[in-house]
């Protein structure tokens, strides 16, 4: 668990002293990929979301969570494995109604709670960080009949990178202050592996899409999926 931790941590300390927490407006928009105001935007998880309830699984400073609850009236929680995130989460949007955040690992959160959820969803957070097999059959459990999963991860071929081709994590890395590159480990499958292990889980893909910059990025940098309970 430590492991995992420190390349967040130092993370968000980092962020943190480069921009102190503090009140902030909630985002007009959603986000899923790498470029801000680029790509799907929160009809992904439904088009009416007033009153329905969320989880964001690896919330970090709370920003998406916050356009949720202000724009579509949603009761979202975020969970984030790092304290100091959670922290800076609720100095951000604490004072939006309908937006909580609490710190855990999203696997342990997900076995402990005993609520279920209309929409599940991860944006760079803990679906690709977390076994799969473990992670994906607990958000299963925990979605309501007809409930949406939806998660963005980096691109398997971003930088002519090439996906996994077993079920092993791959080193992979965060890039903190200093340019420093700190390991974690990371599941980088194409959206056919992804599929196979959803299915295993009883939700099936509803969409996929590669997201990447016209302009700016030669290969996709996002692999954005969507998935339903059968």
């Amino acid at each position: 668990m430590l492991a995992q931790i420190l390349p967040w941590y130092a993370h968000a300390a980092q962020r943190t002293a480069a921009a102190p927490a503090q009140a902030l407006t909630a985002p007009a928009r959603m986000g899923w990929s790498t470029h801000v105001g680029f790509g799907p935007g929160a009809e992904i998880l439904g088009r009416d979301l007033r009153g329905k309830r969320l989880l964001e699984l690896g919330c970090g400073p709370g920003h998406n969570a916050a356009h949720l609850a202000k724009h579509h009236q949603a009761q979202v929680t975020g969970v984030d494995l790092v304290g100091l995130q959670v922290r800076r989460a609720r100095s951000h949007y604490g004072h939006i109604d309908g937006a909580n955040f609490a710190v855990g690992h999203a696997l342990h959160h997900l076995q402990a709670t005993e609520q279920t959820f209309d929409a599940i969803y991860s944006v760079f957070g803990a679906v690709g960080l977390v076994a799969p097999e473990l992670l994906l059959a607990a958000i299963a459990r925990r979605l309501n009949p007809g409930g949406v999963l939806a998660f963005s991860v980096p691109h398997p071929a971003r930088a002519g990178r090439h996906p996994s081709t077993d079920d092993h994590a791959r080193e992979s890395h965060v890039t903190v202050s200093d340019l420093i590159r700190l390991p974690l480990a990371r599941w980088e499958f194409d959206a056919h592996r992804w599929g196979a292990h959803l299915s295993r889980t009883g939700l099936r893909i509803t969409s996929t899409v590669d997201l990447r910059h016209p302009r700016l990025d030669p290969w996709p940098t996002t692999l954005l999926i969507t998935a339903r309970t059968r």
